[in-house]
């Protein structure tokens, strides 16, 4: 029903414009009433004049547009048609309204009645968007079809010049536009007037009327009958000849399938189909377009950009021709510039190799005196381990006499005991001194053993005395030999430290220049000497 409702506007919307004389968009309520009443007896509906007062009770004082009036339209018509009405008294209805205002008043080679035919056709294949036209495709369709119709050759050559001429001003034809079109006779030169009212008639009956097959029954014919039985009533059909006859089968078989099948008229899928294909060629010619806006603007900024990078490389170009005129302005001052530093150059590396020279000829006698110096140190330190050696000598030495020291002192004291009890026992009684005597005697040898041993311990006291005079000696000489070397080695130092980089703490003075250590360092070296020579005492 939703296909049908759609046609039915199509023809109602010839004759709502065709009711709104002066191009307002808005019908008088009268005039609507009127249309309303003669839509419903044409569409067997019925008419219900409140429902149209109520439902324009606030739209009193003026016409009512399309808008206003579809509503209406909808509900209280369109959607109670069920389809048991004539489209023939219809569509005539509403033509009746139209074609007068709008058929052109110049003569055409058709009819009133194939005018109105060719309007039908028109509503049937425009597109489903107002105000209606039917675009170049169904134009050739239709065309073509009413030219097979007549039995003529179709021109395309001569359509497509039409279509590129039309291409150009409009996107298709109006209704009446499409009537002066077929009627003026372009596309059916050498046809006479029934010729084409009766191609118009046959492509009525296919498009509208829903007719595959057109022919007149004939009961004496004597060639090709065939019989077609229905419930009610049989007809008998004759073709003039037996392709024609198949023809007329076929499409009776046909019509027969699309009927079981519930399926539209095949002119009717075919047209679905156009629109289809046109809907999905014009989403992709918008798509295009669209893609072709964007490359158009793509092509436009990318211009915008050439030109300004073009600018700026004219700007760039100028900019370096003037910093190429500055660099070589620059470059004569700089080589002069140059030349002068290049000879200025020279005197300071004159100056500069002379100061090497003087510098590798010092850093020279510095290496030589570093080198006496080691060899300073390494005298210094032999003479260091002889000292040494010597100190170890006499504290043996020292510890031998201190030993014999106390053996000696032993031997006194024992002697003094004896010689004490010698002198006690000489104050004992007669009778005991014999005794004693004899034990004196004993003792007398015992004290001579004693004061051999005495005189020995003596001699060997005497003995490494004289050994540690001797070694006393030697201590003295190596410390005369350390000291020596000490002033040597001090001496170099002086020298060497003339050449160092200064030292923030003061130094001392010697007769050679500064001295080689710290005024600390000095009084630690003599605390060092002064406890070494008393060890040696």
């Amino acid at each position: 029903m939703v296909g049908l409702k759609e046609e039915l506007l199509k023809s109602i919307w010839h004759a709502f414009t065709a009711l709104d004389l002066d191009r307002s968009g808005k019908v008088s309520k009268s005039q609507l009433k009127v249309l309303s009443h003669n839509l419903c007896t044409v569409l067997n509906v019925p008419h219900d004049p409140v429902a149209l007062e109520e439902h324009f009770r606030d739209d009193d004082e003026g016409p009512v547009s399309n808008q206003g009036y579809m509503p209406y339209l909808n509900k209280f018509i369109l959607e109670k048609v069920q389809g048991n009405f004539d489209k023939v008294e219809f569509n005539r209805m509403c033509w009746t309204l139209c074609a007068k205002k709008n058929l052109s008043k110049s003569p055409l080679l058709i009819s009133d009645e194939d005018a109105f035919k060719v309007w039908v056709i028109f509503n049937f294949l425009s597109e489903d968007k107002y105000p209606l036209i039917i675009v170049p495709e169904e134009i050739e369709y239709l065309l073509k079809k009413l030219t097979e119709a007549m039995g003529a050759g179709w021109q395309q050559e001569q359509f497509d010049r039409y279509k590129i001429a039309l291409n150009t001003s409009r996107e298709g034809l109006s209704a009446w536009e499409l009537i002066d079109l077929v009627g003026s006779g372009q596309f059916s030169k050498g046809m006479d007037r029934q010729t084409v009212s009766m191609a118009i008639n046959e492509v009525f009956n296919e498009l509208i009327l829903d007719v595959l097959k057109q022919a007149l029954p004939d009961k004496d014919g004597k060639k090709c009958l065939f019989l077609i039985k229905c419930h009610d009533k049989s007809f008998e059909i004759s073709a003039s000849d037996k392709k024609k006859k198949q023809e007329w089968i076929q499409a009776i078989q046909t019509t027969v399938n699309l009927l079981r099948a519930g399926s539209p008229p095949p002119h009717k899928a075919a047209r679905q189909k156009r629109k289809e294909l046109r809907q999905k060629l014009l989403a992709e010619q918008e798509e295009l377009e669209r893609q072709m806006k964007e490359l158009q603007t793509a092509n436009e900024n990318k211009q915008k950009e050439l030109e300004t990078v073009r600018k700026q490389l004219e700007a760039a170009a100028a900019r370096a021709a003037e910093e190429e005129k500055k660099r070589l302005q620059t470059q004569v001052e700089l080589q002069d510039r140059f030349s002068l530093e290049l000879e200025r150059e020279k005197m300071v590396r004159q100056k500069m190799e002379e100061q090497v020279a003087q510098k590798s000829s010092e850093l020279e006698q510095y290496l030589q005196r570093v080198r006496e110096l080691e060899e300073m140190y390494k005298q210094l330190q032999e003479a260091l381990e002889d000292e040494k050696q010597a100190r170890q000598d006499e504290e043996t030495v020292r510890r031998l006499q201190a030993r014999l020291l106390e053996e000696e002192s032993a031997k006194r004291a024992e002697l003094e005991k004896w010689h004490l009890q010698q002198q006690q026992t000489i104050q004992m009684t007669e009778a005991e001194k014999q005794e004693l005597e004899n034990q004196r005697m004993i003792k007398e040898q015992a004290l001579q053993v004693a004061m051999q041993q005495l005189e020995q311990l003596e001699l060997e006291r005497k003995e490494a005395l004289e050994q540690y005079e001797e070694v006393k000696k030697k201590l003295e000489t190596a410390a005369n030999n350390t000291k020596s070397w000490k002033d040597k080695v001090a001496h170099h130092e002086g020298l060497i430290r003339l050449i160092e980089p200064g030292s923030k703490n003061p130094h001392l003075i010697t007769n050679w220049g500064p001295a080689a250590f710290t005024e600390a360092e000095l009084e630690q070296r003599q605390k060092s000497w002064k406890g070494k020579k008393a060890t040696s005492e």
